[in-house]
């Protein structure tokens, strides 16, 4: 009988301990029994995934990786939280955004939950002068408020600050961001209204720092550049050089660091790439303070972060999966330790939200909140080597990406010379490649498509100025495909059709047919597995099975379909040759252009 030890820890003792080195002989030997002999030194590389900005997730994270000292919550570099009892006492700021002009959907989401409010103002917003009759019944010393106005900033801001004074709300009491952002609108729109020394957004700056000791006049907005498809670190760093240029403008105009510094919030985007959200929110804080320490003011470099679930991973089609995406990005906002969350509703991309689609937004950080405890624990994925691995080299990432923007002569010349633009695009470019052969899938878009879902229909929202950044959605290019066989449904009252011509039994057929099916399907193909190529009504074939059956019947098979009246065969598995098959499909092939070409065959314009 063996009797355990009084500390309770005797287990491991019995063991004798491991090392890397053995991991990754072990890992080797896998590898080479899957068919590949891979050297043990290089094993852990070939399970490392590639990400953007030239960082890879290992496999395997030990105490030995060793990266800077994170500090403690409160204190520079603020890794951990702004603050020392953390950033999300009680909860994050639930922020809801609103872009048309509805008191009662305020007051709705005010009643249920939502502690601030986002408003988008101007053209394609809530016009300038509705701000009485919006806010109506909302308590403006206890809700605060940010505007997101563009080029009428000022003229919201002025209208804001006057009703708080015609509601009798005490300065002190004043709580929000009037939202001066210059490059941020130069960015969405190409045109500036603040240049040179940003005179509205100092003179606004000025006013609060003097008057408004809890409101903030300025937001250095990092959404144009995740928006225009930039990736993690370029979205840091041009955050970065926005806030410097702030800092620049607001000290030489009479500020001092610390006042200037207590202006600004910063507001990113959060995707359903949990980690990576928690690390950019924690990278972004320490490469903040840094600047801040730059300066001369380290102990006020707490970055006041806004996150707001991410614009381009929504999709269109099968909007509901949106909801999953949402809660993950909300959950990795405020683990990240994000003071205030933005939760888009499912139905953003297709106009304005609903009332259902608002409720479950903002029960989205209810439930995180209250029944999930996800503010009870400072930093909860400080300490996990993993995180702090990847906060270290996407800090680097993102300081990198600020070196360079300031060596284009800083962020108002980057983005007037294309710089910044170029940059952005070729990022995406790399990523339009990984969605169109499905290495990043897009569930119910490039995998699991559901053509029989019935059109969720919203009303349009209004146009946004456009003319800056483009913005771009993962979605996009499965989207024009659906959007193709919808117009031809609508003329012909038939999707197009693929006949998927399974061979020998199901242990032989099913997972290439599954592929198969899920392939022509994300570009709005159906296929048809029942009956004979003849009673299908498809014009096009393709050949499931596996390779021995492929050896043995391809070539009868592919001919029989050819006489059966097929203008193409395609076959799904791995390029070969065989006679009478026109095209094949296969995981990691470009799924866009195949299914362009093959629209394009069937005449689906």
């Amino acid at each position: 009988m063996t009797v355990l030890p009084d500390d309770g820890l005797p287990l491991a003792a019995e063991f004798p301990a491991a090392t890397h080195a053995q991991w990754q002989r072990l890992v080797a030997g896998v590898l080479s029994r899957s068919g590949k002999d891979v050297p043990e030194a290089e094993a852990e590389q070939k399970l490392s995934t590639a990400l953007e900005d030239g960082l890879r997730a290992r496999p395997l994270y030990t105490a030995a990786d060793g990266v800077p000292d994170p500090g403690l919550p409160g204190f520079a570099p603020f890794v951990r939280s702004g603050r020392a009892e953390g950033n999300t006492v009680g909860g994050w700021d639930v922020r809801q955004r609103h872009a048309a002009p509805d008191p009662e959907a305020v007051l709705t989401d005010l009643e249920n939950g939502v502690s601030s409010l986002w408003l988008a103002m101007g053209p394609g917003g809530i016009p300038t002068g509705e701000l009485d009759r919006l806010l109506k019944g909302v308590y403006l010393d206890l809700a605060p408020v940010v505007l997101d106005a563009g080029h009428e900033t000022a003229v919201a801001a002025e209208e804001l600050l006057a009703l708080y004074g015609s509601r009798g709300v005490a300065p002190e009491a004043a709580r929000g961001n009037l939202g001066a952002d210059p490059l941020g609108t130069r960015a969405r729109t190409g045109t500036a209204y603040d240049e040179d020394g940003f005179p509205v957004a100092v003179s606004l700056a000025r006013r609060c720092a003097e008057t408004y000791p809890g409101l903030r006049a300025m937001t250095v907005d990092a959404l144009p550049y995740h928006e225009a498809g930039g990736s993690a670190a370029q979205e840091l760093g041009a955050s970065l050089a926005t806030g410097v240029a702030y800092l620049r403008a607001l000290t030489d105009a009479g500020l001092s660091v610390e006042q200037a510094l207590g202006q600004l919030e910063f507001r990113y985007a959060a995707t359903a790439d949990q980690f990576l959200t928690i690390a950019k929110l924690r990278a972004a804080r320490r490469l903040w303070a840094r600047v801040a320490e730059a300066c001369g003011a380290s102990g006020a470099g707490a970055q006041l972060q806004h996150a707001v679930t991410s614009p381009v991973m929504m999709t269109a089609r099968d909007p509901w999966v949106n909801m999953l995406r949402a809660t993950v990005a909300t959950l990795a906002a405020g683990v990240g330790g994000a003071e205030s969350v933005t939760v888009h509703p499912f139905d953003h991309v297709l106009g304005l939200p609903d009332a259902f689609a608002r409720r479950i937004a903002r029960n989205t950080s209810t439930i995180l909140i209250e029944e999930s405890h996800m503010a009870r624990v400072i930093d909860p994925a400080g300490g996990s080597w993993y995180v702090e691995s990847l906060t270290d080299e996407l800090a680097h990432a993102g300081w990198e990406f600020f070196q360079e923007t300031e060596r284009e002569g800083g962020q108002s010349a980057a983005l007037a010379s294309g710089w910044t633009e170029r940059r952005l695009a070729a990022t995406w470019a790399e990523r339009s490649k990984a969605l169109a052969e499905r290495r990043e899938p897009v569930t119910g878009v490039s995998e699991f498509p559901h053509l029989g879902e019935k059109p969720v229909v919203r009303e349009p929202s209004p146009d946004r100025p456009g003319g800056g950044l483009p913005r771009v959605r993962r979605d996009e290019a499965f989207e024009a495909l659906r959007a193709r066989s919808d117009a031809h449904l609508a003329a012909t009252g038939a999707r197009p059709r693929v006949y998927l011509a399974a061979l020998g039994p199901a242990a032989a057929h099913t997972a290439r047919l599954t592929f198969a099916a899920n392939l022509f399907q994300a570009g709005g193909i159906e296929p048809v597995t029942e009956g004979s190529f003849a009673d299908s009504g498809a014009t096009e074939a393709c050949l499931c099975s596996s390779d021995a059956l492929y050896e043995e019947r391809a070539e009868a098979e592919a001919a029989a379909l050819g006489a059966a009246g097929a203008t193409h065969v395609a076959l799904a598995g791995r390029p070969g040759s065989y006679p009478g098959v026109d095209s094949y499909v296969f995981s990691g092939c470009d799924a866009v252009a195949v299914l362009s070409a093959a629209l394009d065959r069937m005449g689906v314009s």
